[in-house]
């Protein structure tokens, strides 16, 4: 291949790396992606894709093959707890609770109101292949599978990177402005000397990933089941389907339980493992894969140092509870693309890319913190149903068998237990924290004002158009046609201005700036007799600003700047804001 210059190299070529990828491209910025595999994911890894992060995907036109092959909410909106899934015993296939779940059941109208697009689950195995294939279209010859980076230099102005093409061993010599590490920290991070700050193992589990029919006795609609072992809670462990088709139809699933020994893992062991569990000895199943695997939760200490910016796993690990992990690497790259779209595209000078980390960095911190939160509150489930350690193991099967006991003293440990379960809506219906999360320092400018009030368990969300935060939605009419607040901004337009039916001088002041920086940025005004209308007063009960006021949003759709009503230049002062968030250098700040 010869030597290659290439703005963007990203290692790594994963969910986040794709990702990256996809959203480089269309934003116009020429990329080249190395993957040490020949091929994606071959097990099913994350599995949800939450509301902001397919709100991210809408933008860049890549949901509707997610939407077509993922499953929908009436077929994962429920979390469950069982004793077993089968079995003959006293004690088994009885269900214990359920809770509605990322934007199931009772949560549905929440989130449809909250955002232009809804969950969907769809396991990396299938969302890879997606990805690269529009990668791969948006960027053709550029994503290069099965070729490694063997080594890389900072030279201050470039990355020096040398690729190594697995099959033939032929090694190629990459210059790139900037280099994205999204390649689950194999590399990348450990070189540059970056420290992974946390607890390196909290927990080991091992995952089976096999196909067998389980119709006769699933449930539908459920996202993950958890059963409680009453002979032995070290048995304890979850079952969670991965399509291709769904529902009871559902082919391959995945089971996480305890530990096995590494000497066990051979095909007869597991699958003996796998039918205990479930409590169906004669299952028929076929193994597909199996892995003893930790539960981590680190982040690192720096995300960006000179050149080289981590995204993803690279960046951050953390327990599976919440759904989090996968959906902040999107994220992740989302915040990276638009950025590094303006630096290079003279926007922004090098120093715009320190946002980054003073974004991302607080609120994956958070993330990975409410993770563990939520992952530890599955001790306190045990110690409800008396599988706890504090309860001795000759009493356990009378605790648990208490549970189901029709007397009253039956009837208050369901009730007591109905509710300790129902708090883990803190991990199942975190909406706030998949779509609240915002940005205290970086590329926006403060306006003084607090953040709206938050419930502890962050389970109801608040639009705001404070500075920092996600935009937010609202349905909107334009010549007949329906569309979201979101889909105003982005690549190709860039920043926009939103203002009112009063917001002429707005308007004019945002062509304005346009032309005097060369920036992509257009106004729009919303309201009666404007060129959008507000269907049904949406964004006037959310815009938080009077009708001549303003609220600058961002490539990636978070508010960069805001003005309550009308000011006496408006040009000067528009200009002023946009100088600020392009210009400014940040130091480390704080999420909430």
């Amino acid at each position: 291949m010869g030597a290659v210059e290439v703005p963007v190299l990203i290692v790594g070529g994963g969910g986040c790396g794709l990702a990256a990828s996809n959203f480089l491209s269309d934003h116009g910025v020429d990329h080249l992606l190395v993957e040490r595999h020949a091929d994606t994911a071959h097990v099913p890894k994350a599995h949800y894709l939450n509301q902001r992060t397919m709100e991210i995907f809408r933008q860049h036109q890549l949901d509707g093959p997610m939407v077509e092959q993922g499953a929908p909410l009436e077929l994962f909106g429920k979390l469950r707890w069982l004793t077993s899934l089968a079995g003959e015993g006293p004690m088994d296939a009885r269900q214990i609770h359920e809770i509605d779940a990322f934007g199931g059941g009772s949560l549905r109208e929440r989130y449809a109101a909250a955002g232009p697009v809804m969950p969907v689950k769809l396991p990396q195995v299938r969302l890879e292949p997606i990805l690269r294939r529009t990668a791969e279209e948006r960027n053709p010859g550029r994503i290069l599978f099965g070729h490694e980076m063997t080594g890389f230099t900072d030279e201050g102005d470039r990355v020096v990177a040398e690729i190594r093409e697995v099959a033939t061993g032929e090694t190629t010599t990459v210059t790139a402005r900037y280099l994205i590490g999204a390649d689950g920290g194999r590399t990348v991070g450990s070189a540059l000397g970056i420290e992974m700050q946390g607890v390196p193992g909290l927990l080991d589990v091992t995952t089976a990933y096999f196909s067998a029919d389980l119709s006769q006795w699933w449930q539908e609609g459920t996202l993950l089941t958890h059963f409680l072992n009453a002979h032995d809670p070290d048995l304890c462990s979850n079952l969670i389907e991965m399509g291709p088709s769904w529902g009871k139809a559902c082919e391959e699933w995945v089971l996480h339980f305890p530990p096995m020994d590494a000497d066990r893992l051979d095909e007869e062991s597991v699958s003996a493992r796998v039918r205990e569990l479930l409590g169906l000895p004669e299952l028929e199943l076929t193994l597909h894969h199996v892995t003893n695997w930790t539960v981590q939760a680190l982040v690192a200490e720096r995300y960006r140092k000179g050149r080289v910016l981590l995204a993803g796993d690279s960046a951050h690990r953390q327990p599976p509870t919440v759904g989090l992990g996968l959906n902040s690497g999107i994220q992740d790259a989302h915040n990276l693309a638009w950025k590094l779209a303006a630096v290079l595209g003279g926007r922004a000078d090098d120093a715009f890319m320190d946002t980054y980390e003073a974004e991302r960095r607080p609120v994956c911190q958070l993330n990975v913190d409410w993770a563990v939160s939520a992952a530890s509150h599955h001790q306190a489930v045990l110690d409800t149903v008396g599988l706890g350690p504090h309860a001795p193991a000759q009493r356990r099967q009378r605790m648990f068998a208490t549970y189901f006991d029709p007397s009253p003293i039956g009837a208050v440990v369901r009730a007591r237990t109905a509710e300790i379960l129902d708090t883990h809506r803190a991990g199942c219906q975190a909406h706030d924290f998949e779509i609240g999360f915002n940005y205290e320092q970086g590329a926006v400018v403060p306006d003084g004002s607090l953040p709206p009030a938050r419930v502890p368990m962050r389970d109801v969300y608040q639009p705001t158009t404070r500075p920092g935060h996600r935009l937010p939605h609202a349905w909107l009419e334009q010549d007949g046609r329906r569309l979201s607040t979101h889909d105003l901004t982005g690549s190709p337009a860039g920043f926009v201005l939103l203002t009112g039916v009063d917001g002429a001088p707005w308007a004019e002041a945002a062509a304005q700036v346009a032309e005097k920086l060369s920036l992509p940025l257009h106004a729009v005004r919303i309201g009666p007799g404007a060129e959008f209308a507000d269907i049904d007063g949406g964004w006037e009960s959310v815009r938080e600003v009077a009708g001549d006021g303003a609220v600058l949003v961002r490539p990636d759709n978070h508010v960069a700047w805001r003005s309550m009503g009308a000011g006496e230049n408006p040009a000067e002062i528009l200009a002023n804001a946009v100088t600020r968030i392009l210009d400014q250098r940040v130091t480390e700040g704080s999420a909430s």
